[in-house]
């Protein structure tokens, strides 16, 4: 396997050692992408996850002959989802200068500190796993989304609760940060063009599952449902803790919870739960690029499931072999951002992105699915 990846956890201790590094990341036989993730602590699975579709998707293309005959390369480092530790290997990975770009960044907290850095140093920044909307910024030339906002996911949950099922009362569970407050935010304005408001709010500490408190504020107001806008640990706390107090809304979860781990921690508590989706249905084979990615994931790990999570980190790592391909044989980094700034529709084979000028995101799908009694997924229609 040609493809090397270094990343700061022992999880993955087993990575090939670095070689000599080039200026921008870039030499006559390699390119190199820089990752700034969670991979350890609550949110690892979604660190991980990221990064395990980014390899899938860069060893496709290496076991192709790379891109303008570049081997594609990845490091990953561990940011724990905070934003000083973010910050610091952000700063690293600009000051050392040898890597073309960021790449499948985790959070919302620690987009909001490391995004900054990155478009002052004019470093690309590409398919970070949120969808904060100040990355959505026009001006954002070195930004590249993948995924449709938490506005409208949120939209999706409200329309789907209130519209078709008819439910009167709504509560929230959020992550006490810029995260939880975006989520809050797209939560209040869908209920308010509905002439409605929440029934009750809890809030909990990121990188904590310090929930209990919030449960028991939200049970008191006796809501239909409680929509979530948190990490898997802390909102499968939240759902455990309500089974065993006979506490039974309907619980709807953003795409950013990490479906396969939050499925995963709940175990039987598990059934019925809903999660919103921003990618396809990563099982569904009849989507020619959902089947290219099942078999690139199957080459770099064959013991890995497919996963909602994955399959964002494949779409990402497409994107970003696209812009390559399109910069030419003569790549610098400048060339890439120009690259980057004139993409437009581009189809995957059944996942369509479209780009253009003020618009630097992809998809704006939303899919809801719900976890199943064996712990599997089912789409909503």
């Amino acid at each position: 396997m040609k493809l090397r990846s270094m990343i700061t956890t022992a999880a993955f201790a087993c990575s090939l050692p670095l070689v000599a590094n080039a200026a921008q990341g870039i030499d006559n036989a390699h390119v190199r992408f820089a990752q700034v993730a969670a991979l350890e602590g609550p949110a690892a699975a979604l660190g991980q996850g990221m990064r395990l579709g980014l390899l899938a998707a860069f060893e496709e293309a290496n076991a192709a002959g790379g891109v303008h005959g570049r081997t594609l390369e990845l490091d990953s480092q561990d940011d724990g989802y905070e934003p000083d530790q973010s910050i610091s290997h952000v700063k690293s990975v600009i000051g050392g200068d040898n890597h073309i770009g960021l790449i499948g960044a985790v959070g919302t907290p620690t987009a909001a500190a490391t995004q900054p850095l990155a478009t002052e140093a004019g470093m690309p920044y590409i398919g970070p796993f949120t969808g904060a909307g100040f990355l959505r910024d026009a001006a954002l030339s070195n930004v590249l989304n993948v995924r449709a906002t938490y506005f409208a996911e949120t939209e999706a949950w409200i329309q789907y609760l209130v519209d078709k099922q008819g439910m009167k009362s709504v509560a929230i569970l959020y992550q006490d940060d810029g995260f939880g407050r975006v989520g809050l935010a797209g939560v209040q304005a869908a209920l308010e063009k509905r002439g409605m408001t929440l029934a009750a709010e809890g809030t909990y500490t990121r990188n904590t599952t310090a929930v209990k408190t919030a449960l028991l504020d939200i049970r008191k107001a006796k809501p239909d449902a409680v929509v979530m806008v948190g990490a898997y640990k802390p909102v499968a706390e939240f759902i455990k803790l309500s089974r065993q107090l006979k506490f039974d809304p309907t619980f709807v979860n953003i795409s950013f919870v990490g479906s396969e781990a939050l499925a995963a921690e709940l175990g039987d508590a598990g059934e019925g739960v809903i999660i919103s989706q921003v990618v396809p249905f990563p099982w569904d084979n009849s989507i020619p690029v959902v089947a290219q990615y099942q078999a690139a994931l199957a080459k770099v790990d064959p013991s890995a499931a497919p996963g909602f999570v994955s399959l964002e980190g494949y779409l990402t790592g497409r994107l970003a072999i696209k812009a390559l391909e399109d910069a030419g044989q003569d790549l610098t980094r400048a060339g890439y951002l120009e690259a980057m700034s004139h993409l437009s529709t581009l189809d995957f084979g059944g996942v369509t992105m479209q780009f253009g000028p003020g618009d630097n995101q992809g998809m704006d799908s939303v899919f809801l699915t719900r976890i199943t009694k064996d712990g599997s997924f089912e789409p909503i229609e």
